[in-house]
């Protein structure tokens, strides 16, 4: 019966924000606040599925990365500096506010966390974890958790044992993680592999005073860059998102604050524009470009659900009084509420504001990676998206001698491209910069093989608008986009799937 109330009451107010075009995360938080409301308390099993969801997605987000991209200069500038621009103004005001210093000191640090839940689901939505900024911004959300696992350890007296330094050498498995999915040839398997190394890692971490978070997510990094690493994350897209639900629903149940409490929750939420603005800043000071540094600030724009974490711990050590947990709560269910949308509409929003912020841009220290191409050379055909498909395009191409150029929005693609002698550039599609700075009059056509539909129907849209008079092929993987990508502009679409049907029965017929 519980578990049919909690996730009913998710589908249906996922249901009705979604038909205002919201998320159904912000439903699921409302659907938290309205059981709360009629006296549905927290249920005992919701906080354990919602910590497994966790540790999926952090799983599923190191298989996709390398550890060689997290340490970047413009990582360890902007997260070490906003983190201290924020934590002292937090403190400042809290002194200022006559609540005890230690106590606003390190709620002033978890509120220069951003959520880690979020940012990623959205990043993964969008089909952007891989790119550029999408690895910055998760690299900055690693940094803030390493810190706010030494600051939850501070606070409840619970310190990493001198094994926990073992951790780090979970991702130099590789090796037997490669065996172990040599060996799970079924699909099924593959996914019980997934959530097994997600769990183990966490309870490992556990057990060394560490977040089961990082666990996790270490542990999704020793299956990272095998071939059917990606097979796993598809796998347990499914299960991670129901699990999740749990996460979102746990957060409305703490509860609705009293009237002076949503004041101080409201005037949280104020200042996170300014939290936005600083993110801005610091990226254009890092030499990122200025949509790079705006979308990656937009993703970074929240509360920490790791700030409900600290503040429970900072109330229990006596640091600060128990009306913070409230306040926290909402302000925290409030910045997730407003920035999924927002993220829904970064790239949209820039493109208005693009004029404006382009103009803050230090063109002499942009980094070499963000930079705009000058040209697009000799090439007379684009493939936009450098993966399986895009790369047997390219091949296809080039075996007819053609001139053709790839274009990848994932450095680390670009890097293994290059390392097989293919000509690939750096370059995001739904880059307005990149269409309006480049010439396309000798491209006779653009393959645009990206798995994210909104990516496609920006870069054909982009196109257009361009006045690209050559061809334009696409995918599509259900006749909805089939009908808007033609209507865009899409000269030659195909579904794969429908495709591979096809082609099969044809060699089938032809077999004599």
């Amino acid at each position: 019966m519980i578990e049919l109330v909690w996730i009913g009451s998710a589908y249906l107010m996922g249901l009705v924000v979604s038909r205002i075009l919201l998320p159904p995360l912000v439903g699921y938080l409302l659907a938290g606040y309205l059981l709360h409301s009629f006296g549905w308390g927290q249920f005992s099993a919701l906080a354990h599925i919602a910590d497994i969801g966790i540790q999926l997605l952090l799983f599923s987000v190191g298989l996709k990365i390398k550890p060689a991209t997290l340490i970047r200069s413009e990582v360890l500038s902007v997260g070490g500096g906003h983190l201290l621009l924020v934590t002292g103004i937090s403190s400042l005001v809290f002194f200022w506010l006559d609540e005890q210093m230690s106590g606003g000191l390190l709620l002033g640090v978890s509120l220069a966390f951003s959520s880690t839940v979020l940012a990623i689901k959205v990043l993964d939505d969008n089909g952007e974890l891989s790119s550029f900024h999408g690895r910055d911004v998760i690299s900055i959300l690693i940094l803030q958790d390493l810190i706010a696992i030494g600051l939850l350890a501070f606070t409840d007296g619970r310190q990493p044992t001198l094994w926990a330094l073992a951790l780090a050498l979970i991702p130099l498995l590789r090796p037997l993680g490669r065996l172990l999915l040599q060996v799970s040839r079924n699909a099924e398997l593959q996914m019980l592999l997934g959530v097994t190394m997600a769990l183990a890692g966490g309870v490992l971490a556990e057990h060394l005073n560490v977040s089961a978070d990082i666990g996790a997510l270490l542990s999704g990094m020793m299956l990272g860059g095998h071939e059917k690493s990606e097979q796993i994350a598809h796998k347990l897209w499914g299960v991670k998102e129901l699990f999740l639900i749990a996460f979102f629903l746990q957060i409305g149940l703490t509860g609705l604050p009293n009237k002076e409490q949503a004041v101080a929750a409201l005037a949280l939420l104020a200042t996170l524009p300014l939290q936005g603005l600083l993110f801005f800043g610091l990226f254009i000071l890092a030499g990122l470009r200025a949509r790079t540094a705006f979308v990656s600030s937009v993703a970074l724009t929240t509360y920490s659900e790791f700030a409900l974490i600290t503040t429970d711990a900072i109330v229990k050590s006596g640091l600060l009084t128990p009306e913070w947990r409230s306040i926290i709560s909402l302000a925290v269910a409030g910045s997730l509420a407003i920035a999924a949308p927002v993220n829904r509409y970064s790239h949209v929003i820039f493109a208005v504001l693009e004029p404006f912020l382009t103009r803050l841009e230090d063109k002499k220290r942009l980094v070499h990676i963000d930079r705009i191409p000058n040209s697009f050379g000799a090439a007379e055909w684009l493939v936009v998206g450098m993966g399986r498909t895009g790369t047997s395009a390219y091949a296809a191409l080039h075996q007819q001698d053609k001139l053709v150029l790839g274009l990848d929005a994932d450095p680390i693609v670009v890097e293994m491209q290059l390392a097989q002698n293919r000509r690939v550039i750096y370059g995001d599609s739904e880059d307005s910069e990149l269409w309006n700075g480049l010439q396309l009059e000798k491209i006779s056509g653009v393959m645009l093989t990206m798995p994210d539909f909104g990516a496609r129907r920006s870069a054909i849209t982009q196109l257009k608008n361009r006045g690209f008079k050559g061809s334009i092929g696409t995918l599509c993987y259900d006749n909805d986009e089939y009908a808007e990508l033609v209507e865009l502009g899409a000269r030659f679409v195909i579904h794969p799937l429908v495709e591979a049907g096809n082609l099969m029965a044809r060699h089938m017929l032809n077999i004599k």
